[in-house]
């Protein structure tokens, strides 16, 4: 059991490293998750290879993935330009308003009924991101694409919730990187075509063309973002996930963006470039977060609840 609750927490904390290692690789953020999707998907491919680990996926299945992982492509390029146009900390805050935003899309999509107590959480959620914005204003740009960053992942959560349980996931995971490397790839070829790469250029770098090559020190940290903060993270997690009870997951994965936002103090300082107000925020954010949390636990106390759950970020 400790054995495990190390492997949740070294995950957990390798997860927390993404938003450190976006705000070092100097790539701009398409880029950025092109080669992170790219590498991701190849190291995938060795380990299934080398496991003999394929399996068969049905194609209403694989048109799902294929979904799932334009929506992770999409959603990454919005975390690294928030990034890019704000810091690590508010890209993380905003971020973790994800999980609210699961539980009021996951009735839509899957035709259940809406929680009031839930819409309030959501609701306090929002108040926290609007007194964020209201302080850090210059940070505005950042601060939406953190939240349309947030938005994407809980619509993929909930997308991947159909068919988490039917195939392995290593397997999803390649075929959903491969995927989203594929809509980047036309993104960026379609953008370039049409002299719209400004757009993709992220505000430090204005003015000057697309950098389309990492640097010799990019190449270290994309390969440490793909391999230990995707791969290696997920495979401890999964190897947790045997013994750990949903509760202590749970509890775990919401560590991730208290973690990414302690490195990003540690390694950028980035509590010296924050509003008073920011705190404030974050702290309603992180309530309701909590709070929504211990509602989502409760099945987990009834005897033969069982609960997969993994992180990607």
């Amino acid at each position: 059991m400790k054995k495990s609750l190390l492997q949740m927490h070294a995950a957990v904390l390798l997860w927390g490293f993404t938003g450190v290692l976006g705000r070092q690789i100097t790539l701009d953020a398409p880029v950025l998750v092109w080669y992170r999707m790219l590498l991701t998907a190849v190291f995938m491919a060795v380990i299934l290879f080398y496991r003999k680990q394929w399996v068969k996926i049905s194609t209403r299945d694989m048109l799902q993935l294929i979904v799932v992982g334009c929506l992770i492509g999409l959603h990454w390029v919005a975390f690294y330009a928030a990034i890019k146009f704000a810091n690590v900390s508010i890209a993380l805050v905003c971020l973790s308003t994800a999980s609210v935003f699961t539980s009021l899309l996951d009735p839509l999509v899957n035709k259940g009924k809406y929680d009031l107590k839930e819409m309030a959480l959501g609701t306090l959620a929002l108040v926290g991101v609007y007194l964020i914005y209201s302080f850090q204003v210059f940070y505005a740009t950042g601060i939406v694409l953190g939240v349309i960053a947030a938005i994407l992942s809980s619509v993929f959560t909930v997308l991947n919730k159909g068919i988490a349980s039917k195939y392995p996931s290593r397997t999803m995971v390649f075929w959903e990187m491969l995927s989203g490397w594929g809509l980047i790839s036309i993104a960026i070829g379609v953008m370039l075509a049409m002299g719209l790469e400004k757009y993709l250029v992220s505000p430090d770098r204005v003015g000057m063309s697309l950098q389309l090559l990492p640097t010799n020190g990019d190449w270290i940290w994309l390969v440490l973002l793909s391999l230990c903060c995707t791969v290696w993270a997920q495979s401890l997690a999964l190897s947790a996930l045997k013994k750990l009870s949903s509760f202590t997951v749970t509890l775990s994965v919401n560590l991730e963006p208290v973690y990414g936002i302690i490195l990003a103090f540690i390694f950028f300082h980035e509590n010296n470039q924050l509003h008073p107000g920011f705190f404030i925020g974050m702290g309603l954010i992180c309530l309701s977060v909590v709070l929504q949390m211990f509602r989502l636990i409760k099945p987990s106390m009834s005897p033969g609840f069982v609960k997969e759950k993994g992180g990607l970020d």
